[in-house]
Order: structure tokens, then C-alpha cells, then sequence
């Protein structure tokens, strides 16, 4: 058989690239300079800079050029890009020629900063001289168009400058660029070098690994999507990064992102990439470790400015030194990122980012690439990056990507903005409210799901939202103008929390109230829903754009890449995530069979149980019983899943009760990592007891218990979500979406959670178990036919839990469906 990882240079995808950068990412290098500054700016939507730009555009004469497409070689450099606009001599009104660099903005001329206008003059000088480049001008006007999109009022920065100064600017940003753009290219050509003979790490595959790793290596050089379900304990992670790394040159790859749901995940994937590429080993790949703001911080609650924070204070002025130490240390974690970030005083989070465009491969959370304003997604498009994504456990994305999605505004914290809001801001909050209680004063029902949002609503909620962009922009704008002579005074070691708390009320409204417009600004059929909610007596009354198939937004994502490969032990049925995450048509599926072999796992349904809640009163006793009766026979550690925390609790009452002499432990509702951490270690090796553990909750999965850690599990459950009037609404729409409603509302999510949690026991090839699935419904041919095909299943009476088969005929009568 051919080699799937083709190393002559027949695979390879043609000459080193080019050294290339766009205007802006050499702009972004070479001309900004003094402080970080993101405090709070309303900023326009991506919807409406298109819009704005349109709109100037379209003001423009007839002979005035829009997106016009350049490019520039300097000493071996490529530089690219697209001004908005361009009118020449002559034309329309110009008496010379002009071009155009179109930025939009939300209030306060003023509050826009003087770096990023320092940046945007530098982006259209930069047009200005490829411009007269290509038609060979003399001297050019360089407009800075600033649009308010809230007036359509156009404030105009112009000058006219010469051919020679315009060079000489351009040049000078080259020179600049150039020692890292020749360092980047010795690196490609270096790190190709020593990818291309990769070896796998380990003596050999562990099987199903090998099959893995073939298929994310063709999908990566076919260009297309894979998603693939293969079981715990194979290495996937190992087996879905070698591929791509051993085809680096070959598919062309800029950056591999590894995303995960967890932070467990992350350290999974740094240890596997040091494990397949050390630096010592002469392999020159650098990683970089994206973690949360909140996480990394060094002065939580401060604003990120160079009046509230020193870090940010000259942050781009020390850029330079840090970005030189960082680019060479390879493994740039969060402790190394913050080490060399102390060492230069410069923000850890910022430096993050900023070192994503310097490296191969990017270890972060989902939200990085998949969320409504993804920092690495908005890199990839504007970079034009060929991308390898890779997302782990990728069953998880369906719910982080719901919630992305969603939006919720509560009428309590809407009070308290209203309450806390100047009195120029606090008509249009109320006007919300007025809206809001006027839709809510008919409603008959706790919960109504529609289609649209109200008129009204959505007028009241776009005009608030406008009002406190205003009020805050003008707030950012004074705040600056306060600060600008007093930049000697030292920064105040700490913030006054009563100073903090003043605008939070407001602040969180705002931003509530701004992803909800966004999210309401097309149409929700097809994938998402209008929720009222009624709290009781008036409590807790919330209105929400809640995502119910995250498809059509994840799309763009999907396309973005150059492949993106979601693997995880429980992604089947595929049909049903292919619908739900908008996979492209042309996916290709892989299912890996298991290493585990059936006398690995004893698997006994117990038919004559139901965990309905309505029957649970009556199955209790012979549960905790059958649990007690599996202990004796085969005493060791055992984990029990029920559906809910009032049914654990009932059931481990009941058991102590019964059976006293057992050990047990159990999950509680808001444990802290160090509780769940103890819970975890009660399952010693050699140790006997019962834990007692939710289903779908933090047991169910990515706890590794091997050997006799824990020899069985029973699922006291089907898992299914509640049937209530929200899951029901979102059960109607995926039947008009999909068909089959009710199988992906409640079905699917449920077995998913039943097999995660069964996958505890069995970690490797050693391992042996047991596995009691409590509930009649289990022994359904259709709920079976889900179930991992390498399970031999026994239908058993909870009585005789060991005895041999039961007859179909002799079985109780299932319950009826609920």
C-alpha cells in the first residue's frame, strides 16, 4: 500500500511561498507605537462597516474606483492589499488624485485614539504610494474618511503628498518588517524541513490509531472536512496532530488550531505536540497557549489603557523587545507568556495575540475560532491564512455553539440600568421596559417560543442601544481629554471598587442588550427562537434569542479552513451533528472501530425498571438493591449516574440505609475543583465503594479511572432532556428543519451522555467491567441499534441481575413512551 504520508518531493505543494504581508498586518508591525488602549468604544458591527463603506462609496461620482486591488514588491517583499477608493486626475471633481482609506465609528470623533488613528493614516499613506506606483503620479491626496454610523455624518483627515515622501514612508515600514519577514521565512523553510521526516513518536499504532490519522491526513490534502468518532484510549490527539504536521509542506499549511472545550484539553494537546516536535529534537514548532482574559490578567477590574493599567502604558513602544524574547522560546504556555511578559512589563493577554501571527501552531478554546467575534477566525480571513482546525471532543461544540449564539436579557438587571442611567439615557432604557411588560402583560403561559421578536421590542432595544453607544462614547472621550495632562502622575496601585461598580449595572445592560440586537438583526427561523419568560410572581421574568441549530453561523467557520477535522469518542449518529454543526456536504465520516473486545465488558439491561419520574418511587428499592447485589458478588469501586441531584439524593438515602456497611460518596450541586478533585480520588486502586454521580454532569466524562480504579458503572437513566415548553418549542422546529424532531431534541443528546458516562470503565485493553443500563426503554430495538456495536448486551430480570437471558416473552410489558 501506498504511503499515506508522502515525504518525496513530488508531495510538495511547489516553492517556498513568497515572503507576503498585507497593508495592514505591516502597518500593524511598524506604526504603532505608545499605549495599549481597548477600554470601551461602541464599535459598529462587521454588518455595519460593510454597510458604512458602501455607503461612501456609493456617494462617490461615477469614475470613483471602489476595493481597488494592489500590490508592491520591496526587496524581495510582497505587499498586498485593497484601498477603499481611488479617483484620478481628472476625474469627477479631482483635480489630483485621490485616495480613500474608509473606517467607521459610533460617536465621539474625538474618543477614537490617536494610535489607532496613527495606524490608519500609516495604512493609506501606504495605498497612496502604490498608487502612484501603478500609474506612475507624482503627488496623491491621502483622505482618512471617518463615517459615524449613527449620523451617516463623514468627518474627512486629507493632504496632499508627494511620490518621494510616500516611498520613503513605505520603504522605511519594509526595512522594518523585514528582518522578521526573513526570519519567517528561514523558519517555514526550516520547520518544513524537519516536518517532512516526522517520525510517529511510539514504536507502532495502537489500533485504530493508524486509520485516524490516514483519513485527517486525506481530508487535510483533498481539502476537506472530517468527522470522526473513535473510541477512548487509542491517542487520539496524537493520531490527529501527526498527520497535519507530517503534511505541513505538502498541503501548504500557515497554522494548525487545536481547539478544545475544557482546560484539561489544552494540556492535553501541549503535552502531545512535545511529545511529536521538540524544539530539542530539532523541531523548530512554535505553539502558543490562548487562555481567557480573566485568567491572565495582572490587574483584574482595570480598564486596558494607559491611564488605568501600566501594562498597557508604552505597551507598543516594548512590544518589540518581548515579541524578540518570545518568538524564539517555541513553547510559549501561559506561565512562559507571563514570565516574559513580567520581564518586559508588557500585558500577557495582548502579547498572546499578538505572538498568534508568529506561530505554527495555536492551543485554544472553541470561542477563539467559533464564537460571533472569534479572534482567530477574524486573523484567519483578514490574513488569509490556509488554516488545519482541529476540534477535540467535538460533540461538546453543539451546546458551546447554541450558547454562542443566544442572548438573554433579564427585566431585574434592566431595572437596575434604568435606575443607575443618567437622565438623557434613561427614556430610551424605559422604553424598553414599557415594551417588554406590554408583551408580557397577555402572556397566558411561564414560556412562549416565536419566530420574529416584536416590532416594537426590537425598535425599543436598537434605540437603546444606540443611546448608551452614544453615552458611552462620549463617557470614553472625557475620560481621555481628563486624563491627557496628568500622564506623569503615577497609575493607583488599585481601583476603587465603588468606582467600578458605578457603570456595571449599565455596562452589562448595554452589552446584553447589544448582542441581543445583533442576534435579532436577520430573520430566526430555522435557527433560533423569541423566548418570554414569565418568573413567578413577577421574578425572574427574562426575554431571550436563544440558538437552537448553530449551523448556519458555523458554516463560515468551516469554509474558512483549509480542513477541520472534529473528532470525538461520542459524535454518532454523524447525521445528526452534520445537521446540527452545518458540516460542508462533501464531509467525509469516519467511524474507528474499537480496540476493546466484548468479554472486556459485561453490559445487562434491566428491563423490568423504569427511571420515569413517575415510577421511580416504586423502581427505587430494587435499584439500589441490584447496586448492592453487584458489590457483593464482585466487590471494588463502582460509579452510580441518575438523571438529576433530588433523584441521587434519594437514591443514596435509600442505599445507606439499606446497605450501611458499603462505602459511598457522592456529587453535590456546586462543588468546588477541589471537592470534585477529592471525588475522583476516593476511586483508588484496590479501594470498594459506591460515588453517586449526575449524569452529563463533571463525572461523565474525561475522568480517566483504569484498572480496578473502577470495575463497573450503572446508568440509572436514559438521559433525556426534560420535557418541558422550551424543549418542545426547539423539538417543533428541528421536525420543520430536519424531520425526526424528537430523536435529535432528546434522544440523541441523552444516549450521548449514557455512553460517555459508560465509557468510564473501560480505559484500555486490560481493563474488565461491568455495565447495568437501569431502565426498560434501554432494551428497545431502536435505542439499542445507538448503542457502541462492540457491546454484547444481556437483557436481565433486576432481580436475578446474573442469571442467564430473559425470554422476550417472559419480560414485563414496557411502560408507554412519555
Amino acid at each position: 500500500m501506498a504511503d499515506p504520508f508522502p515525504t518525496d518531493a513530488s508531495a510538495q505543494a511547489g516553492p517556498p511561498p513568497a515572503l507576503r504581508v498585507s497593508v495592514r498586518a505591516l502597518c500593524e508591525f511598524g506604526a504603532k507605537a505608545g499605549d495599549l488602549d481597548f477600554r470601551f468604544a461602541p464599535a459598529p458591527t462587521a454588518q455595519e462597516g460593510i454597510a458604512g463603506h458602501q455607503w461612501v462609496q456609493g456617494r462617490r461620482g461615477p469614475t470613483y474606483q471602489s476595493e481597488v486591488t494592489l500590490s508592491t514588491g520591496f526587496e524581495g517583499l510582497l505587499v498586498r492589499g485593497r484601498a477603499d477608493g481611488f479617483e484620478a486626475a481628472g476625474d469627477g471633481d479631482a483635480d489630483c488624485p485621490r485616495v480613500e482609506e474608509i473606517k467607521t465609528f459610533r460617536g465621539d470623533f474625538d474618543a477614537i485614539r490617536q494610535n489607532h488613528r496613527a495606524l490608519h493614516l500609516a495604512q493609506a499613506r501606504t495605498y497612496g504610494w502604490m498608487l502612484c506606483e501603478r500609474h506612475d503620479l507624482d503627488e496623491i491626496d491621502v483622505a482618512l474618511v471617518y463615517l459615524d454610523i449613527a449620523t451617516n455624518e463623514e468627518t474627512v483627515v486629507e493632504a496632499r503628498h508627494r511620490r518621494d515622501d510616500l516611498r520613503t514612508d513605505f520603504e522605511a515600514l519594509c526595512r522594518r518588517f523585514m528582518h522578521w519577514a526573513l526570519q519567517e521565512a528561514r523558519h517555514r523553510v526550516e520547520l518544513s524541513r524537519a516536518l517532512d521526516g516526522l517520525a510517529f513518536p511510539h514504536a507502532g499504532f495502537r489500533a485504530g490509531q493508524r486509520e485516524l490519522a490516514e483519513h485527517v491526513y486525506r481530508a487535510a490534502a483533498s481539502r476537506r472536512c472530517l468527522i470522526a468518532q473513535a473510541p477512548t484510549g487509542i491517542g487520539k490527539t496524537v493520531a490527529t496532530i501527526f498527520p497535519l504536521l507530517r503534511g505541513w509542506a505538502p498541503q501548504g499549511t500557515d497554522k494548525l488550531f487545536f481547539l478544545t472545550a475544557k482546560t484539561p484539553g489544552r494540556g492535553v494537546a501541549l503535552e502531545a505536540l512535545d511529545l511529536l516536535a521538540r524544539p530539542a529534537a530539532g523541531v523548530p514548532l512554535r505553539v502558543v497557549e490562548l487562555a481567557a482574559r480573566e485568567k491572565v490578567c495582572e490587574y483584574p477590574g482595570r480598564a486596558c489603557s494607559g491611564e488605568a493599567c501600566p501594562l498597557a502604558r508604552g505597551f507598543y513602544d516594548r512590544l518589540p523587545a518581548a515579541r524578540g524574547q518570545a518568538v524564539v522560546a517555541h513553547r510559549l504556555t501561559v506561565p512562559a507568556l507571563r514570565d516574559i511578559a513580567r520581564a518586559h512589563d508588557v500585558c500577557p493577554y495582548f502579547l498572546a495575540q499578538e505572538m498568534v501571527r508568529w506561530a505554527d501552531v495555536v492551543v485554544a478554546d472553541y470561542n477563539y475560532y467559533f464564537d460571533t467575534s472569534a479572534f482567530l477566525f477574524a486573523l484567519t480571513r483578514q490574513e488569509e491564512w490556509r488554516v488545519a482546525v482541529l476540534v477535540d471532543e467535538a460533540h461538546n461544540l453543539l451546546d458551546r455553539a447554541r450558547g454562542m449564539y443566544s442572548a438573554e436579557l433579564r427585566a431585574s438587571e434592566m431595572e437596575a440600568a434604568r435606575l443607575q442611567a443618567p437622565a438623557h439615557v434613561r427614556p430610551a432604557v424605559a422604553r424598553v421596559g414599557r415594551e417588554w411588560r406590554a408583551l408580557q402583560k397577555e402572556q397566558a403561559t411561564g414560556h412562549v417560543a416565536r419566530d420574529e421578536v416584536p416590532e416594537g421590542l426590537h425598535d425599543a432595544l436598537r434605540d437603546a442601544v444606540a443611546v448608551l453607544a452614544d453615552h458611552f462614547a462620549a463617557s470614553a472621550s472625557s475620560v481621555a481629554a481628563s486624563t491627557a495632562g496628568a500622564r506623569a502622575d503615577p497609575i493607583p496601585d488599585r481601583v476603587s471598587p465603588d468606582a467600578m461598580a458605578t457603570t456595571a449595572p449599565l455596562q452589562r445592560f448595554f452589552f446584553d442588550a447589544l448582542q441581543f440586537t445583533r442576534l435579532c438583526a436577520g430573520s430566526l427561523v430555522g435557527h433560533s427562537v423569541f423566548e418570554s419568560v414569565l418568573g413567578a410572581a413577577g421574578e425572574g421574568n427574562a426575554i431571550a434569542i436563544r440558538n437552537l441549530v448553530p449551523a448556519p453561523f458555523l458554516q463560515r467557520r468551516f469554509t474558512a479552513s483549509m480542513t477541520t477535522v472534529c473528532f470525538s469518542g461520542t459524535i454518532a449518529p454523524f447525521a445528526f451533528y452534520r445537521d446540527m454543526l452545518g458540516l460542508p456536504g462533501d464531509a467525509i465520516e469516519l467511524e474507528v472501530a474499537s480496540p476493546f473486545r466484548a468479554a472486556q465488558l459485561e453490559v445487562r439491561i434491566a428491563a423490568d425498571l423504569s427511571t420515569r419520574f413517575r415510577d421511580r418511587a416504586r423502581s427505587m428499592q430494587r435499584l439500589v438493591d441490584l447496586v448492592a447485589a453487584q458489590f457483593a458478588r464482585r466487590p471494588g469501586n463502582y460509579l452510580v449516574f441518575l438523571s438529576s441531584f433530588e433523584f441521587l439524593d434519594a437514591a443514596h438515602a435509600l442505599f445507606t440505609r439499606r446497605h450501611p456497611a458499603i462505602a459511598t460518596w457522592t456529587q453535590s450541586a456546586a462543588m468546588r475543583e477541589a471537592q470534585r478533585q477529592a471525588f475522583v480520588e476516593r476511586f483508588r486502586p484496590g479501594g470498594e465503594g459506591v460515588g453517586f454521580a449526575v449524569l452529563g454532569g463533571a463525572f461523565g466524562e474525561g475522568v480517566d479511572l483504569p484498572g480496578d480504579r473502577l470495575i463497573g458503572a450503572f446508568v440509572a437513566s436514559l438521559g433525556l432532556p426534560q420535557h418541558d415548553a422550551r424543549n418542545e418549542a426547539m423539538r417543533e422546529r428541528i421536525e420543520a428543519r430536519f424531520g425526526d424532531g424528537y430523536a435529535y431534541t432528546y434522544l440523541y443528546p441523552g444516549l450521548r451522555k449514557v455512553v460517555q458516562a459508560a465509557g468510564r470503565v473501560i480505559r484500555t485493553e486490560q481493563d474488565t467491567g461491568v455495565l447495568f443500563l437501569l431502565d426498560d426503554r434501554f432494551a428497545r430495538a431502536g435505542v439499542r441499534r445507538l448503542l457502541p456495536p462492540w457491546w454484547h448486551i444481556e437483557v436481565v430480570d433486576s432481580r436475578r441481575p446474573h442469571g442467564i437471558d430473559a425470554p422476550p416473552g417472559a419480560l414485563p410489558p414496557s411502560p408507554p413512551a412519555t
